[in-house]
């Protein structure tokens, strides 16, 4: 029957827990691929007013010179959400995005409810997420860097 490795993939999902590595590695492109692009397109882009026609303003809780604060927070919501999507540097590119949006959880929207603390919340977790578990072996980094590519 053509279902049964279907059941088994999903029996081991939603029972075991345990998945085969390629099913992993899909899991993982997908994950990095929506979250880049949704980061780069919904908060990225708005930074510079494409999608609103309006710049957005950025907060510099720190009192950081200008150039600093606005490169480093239009470097993690515009840069490095493509290298995310690429899967190139990917642990090293979560990093700048987590630390962004952590200081907008826990700094900028302090005093907010939770509603409005969600977003950044929610991309903290993913990004340090992904700072840890990495691409993925369908990825830039697998295919440029990975030992066991250059040994198959």
């Amino acid at each position: 029957m053509k279902s049964e490795p279907f059941n088994q993939w999903l029996s081991n999902l939603l029972l075991v827990g345990n998945l085969p590595q390629k099913s992993w590695d899909i899991l993982l492109l997908i994950y990095r691929v929506a979250l880049g692009t949704e980061l780069f397109l919904v908060h990225g882009l708005k930074k510079l007013g494409i999608t609103t026609g309006v710049v957005e303003h950025i907060p510099n809780p720190f009192g950081l010179p200008v150039w600093l604060n606005d490169g480093a927070i239009l470097t993690a919501n515009l840069v490095c959400p493509i290298f995310v999507i690429l899967g190139l540097f990917t642990r090293f590119s979560s990093i700048p995005i987590w630390c962004v949006t952590l200081m907008g959880y826990l700094v900028v929207h302090a005093g907010d409810s939770l509603l409005v603390k969600d977003t950044p919340f929610m991309y903290s977790l993913s990004f340090i997420f992904l700072t840890f578990a990495g691409a993925g072996n369908y990825s830039l980094d697998y295919f440029l860097f990975s030992k066991s590519h250059y040994d198959e």
